[in-house]
């Protein structure tokens, strides 16, 4: 049990951090809006990749001037709120949320998730969490896998969530509720970058 302690502790500590986090509702809507297997494809590659970049960095990711990362994680929420709510406010004679799921291709819905998550995690919370447990335990193997695991079990579970939500929320209201989400989480790394 000793030898699987560095993957259980890092897959419980990223869980939890995890489950209230940006990366949690950024996937929750892009699953509300896209099917759902092109969004976990394309968000568990982010996790994947994010992860394997802190083990790999391990403190590493700490040098990069913080005011960098909070500016882009800044302007991507602003885009992504703007975007959200424009999308909003598309007419009522569109097609059906079922019909734009079915047109929506697996690769561009793959790609457009791994772009979002990607951005989203980085410098974030659980992947410096993830860069310090490497260099804690000194088992870069275990770590990433204890993160990369816990990272798509949150999305899966956000992925879950987002199909209920659309059967009960009408879609423009669930986008409006997301650029305010996201315009919030930009203003939080407006907020942050300026006191610093």
């Amino acid at each position: 049990m000793n030898d699987l302690l560095p993957l259980l502790a890092t897959f419980g500590l990223i869980f939890i951090a995890e489950l209230p986090d940006k990366t949690m509702m950024a996937t929750l809507v892009l699953s509300s809006r896209y099917r759902a297997v092109p969004v976990l494809v394309g968000v568990g590659a982010a996790f994947v990749l994010q992860s394997a970049i802190a083990v790999a960095a391990g403190g590493l990711l700490t040098l990069l001037p913080d005011w960098i990362v909070l500016a882009i994680v800044a302007i991507l929420f602003a885009v992504g709120a703007v975007l959200m709510f424009r999308e909003s406010l598309s007419d009522d004679d569109d097609p059906t949320e079922d019909d734009r799921r079915r047109q929506t291709r697996f690769w561009p819905t793959v790609f457009t998730s791994f772009g979002v998550l990607f951005a989203a995690e980085w410098g974030d919370a659980s992947q410096l969490a993830t860069a310090a447990l490497s260099a804690h335990y000194e088992a870069p193997v275990l770590v990433f896998a204890g993160a990369a695991l816990a990272l798509i079990a949150v999305a899966s579970l956000a992925v879950v969530l987002g199909r209920l939500v659309v059967r009960y929320v009408p879609l423009k209201w669930i986008q409006r509720g997301a650029a305010v989400l996201f315009a919030g989480f930009a203003i939080v790394a407006l907020v942050e970058l300026l006191t610093r």
